[in-house]
């Protein structure tokens, strides 16, 4: 790479962390989520600073510890927005071995940066389909935190993504809204206008599937 890049602390590393990986900036920021051009702006000097939504997007496109990157006097201070990566997509009636896409699909949303919500790995999927067309217009990105990693307790109200998986082994991604009949048994509730998705799904599953409460939504992001 030509030296000449290389007039700022950030350019240095990027510069540097690619030869030592052998990624070019394209291939790198593919495989982090991050827009095609976004490294190679770095390199040739178009992009003098990083904002934090974007640090751990870099930071794991160059296998570095996001502080590495915050530690930058090139790194601009812009705690507002946070970047989360779209890997897949939600569609109740699809069953397959997984709802994740391939790397060359995936592409980012921006969101506010809760504080809340800081101490928590983020995840997001596009909606399909009209399983939750009252609620959600097909592809909007549904923003969500894994109900493992945040050991909250699932709330009444609050929609969720889940994943069925029948004795086959294929899987299904849907969202649906947490609901309590006037029984008291507790359900997962579509809100569509389609006839084929009215029906709620039993929380502990069913004789032909299992079900898992994957995440919890925080966050529905609509594309221009």
């Amino acid at each position: 790479m030509d030296n000449s890049y290389m007039e700022n602390e950030l350019q240095k590393i990027v510069v540097r962390r690619l030869d030592e990986l052998g990624l070019g900036p394209v291939e790198a920021a593919t495989k982090a989520g991050l827009e095609r051009t976004y490294i190679r702006d770095i390199v040739q000097g178009k992009k003098l600073s990083v904002r934090t939504d974007k640090l751990e997007s870099l930071a794991r496109a160059l296998q570095l510890d996001a502080a590495d990157l915050s530690h930058s006097k090139s790194t601009a201070v812009d705690s507002t927005v946070r970047n989360v990566t779209v890997k897949g997509f939600v569609q109740a009636g699809h069953w397959a071995e997984t709802w994740e896409w391939g790397d060359d699909d995936v592409y980012s949303v921006p969101v506010p940066n809760d504080p809340a919500l800081r101490p928590f790995m983020l995840h997001a999927a596009e909606t399909r389909g009209p399983s939750m067309d009252k609620r959600y217009p097909e592809r909007t990105v549904l923003v969500f935190t894994d109900v493992v990693e945040t050991g909250a307790s699932l709330d009444l109200g609050k929609r969720y993504i889940v994943e069925r998986e029948r004795a086959d082994g294929l899987r299904e991604a849907t969202v649906k809204t947490l609901w309590r009949d006037e029984g008291g048994k507790v359900w997962l509730l579509p809100e569509s206008n389609d006839p084929r998705f009215q029906e709620p799904i039993p929380i502990e599953g069913g004789e032909d599937d299992t079900v898992r409460v994957v995440g919890r939504v925080v966050y529905a992001v609509s594309r221009e």
